[in-house]
């Protein structure tokens, strides 16, 4: 067998004493875990920003407790100088512990304890190590317990990738917005249960997929302002034990300066907040319903490219890539794809993330890794998937007129003859339109209907996607249902005849 060349430090904690690589900053609780819980080989480092934020609120509790005098001066100032690095991304390799992890999150507490720790004792002029003088217990975890620094690094964790997602999104929306612009006067059929139905705008149909998303944007800002109640403070369960009584304003005061985040609020009830989830399912949710309006957006888009010869074909998606491997000259629309299988898989993330939350028990819910883990890849995939989809395909989305003139051979048409004519006059003129193969208009000038400048008038395809717009009906068209009345009369009657 090879030498074993690397070399090692002692360290010891309940269960005894065990060798810890001597470079690492993490020590021996740390090792623990890592033995313990490889499970999603999904390590803490893969989540930079909730490292950060365990550090944001190492170094506000610090601050706090060096204020009340509970900490030395030089012991406070290392920890928060190895909080400071962290934040700035250093040391973040060091976060080795799996996501899924049983302990409610204590083996990443632990592991932040640990690091800073032994950077504290670093600065400090001492070995590396995590045990003395400054201690990862004793005084990185001063005032604090998992069950109030877990909870609250990943609430700010969230709140810094909600406000990542929203940035997507918004370009997003803008890109919608610009294409529903440059398409405003470009008709099209539009279907109801895959079926023709009556005439709209492709800019109409961008506009509507813009302005789904833009709920979702507003839905998110609000959710923000859900995450940005804290439990610090609370220690074990929520009743303080351990913290001095003025701890908890300053810390929180601190929280807002080192976070950025001035709206950081301590909960009313530190026991509630220390043992429910509801926000983070509430968040969640949030996420599931902007998947499912993309994933709609994106069924849209696959549908309305189909073709080029058997399909729809009324918009070209962006060719970013050969669609096959046999057929040549195939492109698939693996952009819309793509990004409906990441909704899928946060849609299945919330799944789990509502069950964790339901299966707390009593003071504490001992699942929020499982929670952490599941919201963390659900905003990773929406974050990274959406700038994707909208330089890959939505800018790059354009028009195909061939596609798009079927609207004037549409049945469809028929819809605008009801008020002139009834409902069941028109249902013939459909019937005998599908049966000849010839347009609405066609039957209606052959059989003398209705003579050829009103009918133009009422099937103009333009004239019904602003029906409801103020200011877009023609003065000629109220004319033309008033000279018509009598004439309507006459033919419903004769249809009854016959």
């Amino acid at each position: 067998m090879p030498e074993e060349t690397e070399e090692y430090r002692e360290e010891s904690d309940l269960l005894g004493i065990r060798k810890v690589p001597k470079d690492a900053y993490y020590g021996v609780q740390t090792l623990r875990a890592v033995e313990n819980f490889g499970v999603s080989l999904v390590r803490l480092s893969n989540y930079s920003t909730l490292v950060e934020s365990l550090a944001m609120v190492k170094k506000a509790c610090t601050m706090a407790n060096k204020e009340l005098g509970h900490l030395a001066e030089d012991f406070a100032d290392a920890i928060i100088q190895a909080c400071e690095e962290i934040i700035k991304g250093e040391l973040v390799e060091e976060f080795v512990v799996d996501m899924m992890q049983g302990g409610a999150g204590t083996s990443t507490n632990m592991n932040a304890n640990e690091v800073i720790a032994s950077r504290a004792n670093e600065i400090l002029g001492h070995e590396r190590n995590s045990l003395e003088p400054v201690s990862a217990n004793d005084h990185v975890n001063m005032s604090q317990s998992t069950n109030d620094v877990y909870p609250t690094a990943i609430k700010i964790a969230t709140i810094y990738g909600m406000r990542d997602l929203s940035t997507a999104l918004e370009d997003l929306c803008l890109a919608l917005d610009a294409k529903a612009a440059e398409y405003k006067g470009i008709l099209k059929l539009g279907r109801t249960e895959m079926q023709d139905a009556v005439p709209i705008t492709l800019g109409q149909e961008f506009s509507a997929w813009s302005a789904c998303l833009k709920r979702d944007l507003l839905r998110i800002g609000l959710a923000m302002d859900v995450l940005k109640t804290h439990n610090i403070g609370a220690t074990a369960i929520g009743t303080s034990l351990n913290a001095d009584p003025q701890y908890i304003e300053l810390a929180e005061q601190h929280l807002r300066d080192v976070t950025g985040l001035p709206s950081l609020r301590t909960a009313e009830n530190l026991i509630d907040d220390t043992q429910n989830s509801d926000e983070f399912v509430h968040v969640s949710g949030l996420l599931r319903v902007l998947s499912t309006n993309l994933a709609k957006i994106c069924g849209d888009l696959i549908l309305l490219s189909s073709g080029p010869v058997g399909g729809f074909h009324e918009i070209n998606l962006p060719a970013v890539q050969p669609g096959s491997s046999i057929m040549p000259g195939k492109v698939n629309p693996v952009i819309p794809e793509m990004v409906m299988q990441c909704a899928f898989q946060v849609i299945g993330h919330d799944n789990t993330i509502s069950i964790a939350a339901q299966s707390g028990q009593l003071e504490l819910n001992a699942y929020e890794p499982v929670i952490a883990y599941n919201f963390f890849q659900a905003l990773k995939v929406l974050k990274n998937s959406i700038p994707i989809f909208t330089e890959k395909c939505v800018k790059g989305i354009t028009p195909n007129k061939e596609g798009l003139d079927v609207v004037h051979r549409s049945v469809g048409l028929v819809t605008a003859l009801n008020p002139i004519i009834g409902y069941k006059a028109s249902t013939k003129i459909a019937k005998k339109a599908l049966e000849t193969k010839k347009t609405i208009r066609e039957i209606v000038l052959d059989e003398g209907i209705m003579d050829e400048k009103w009918l133009d008038l009422v099937l103009s395809p333009e004239r019904m996607t602003k029906a409801g717009v103020p200011g877009h009906e023609h003065e000629s068209m109220r004319e033309l249902l008033e000279k018509n009345t009598e004439e309507r009369k006459e033919i419903v009657m004769q249809d009854e005849d016959e």
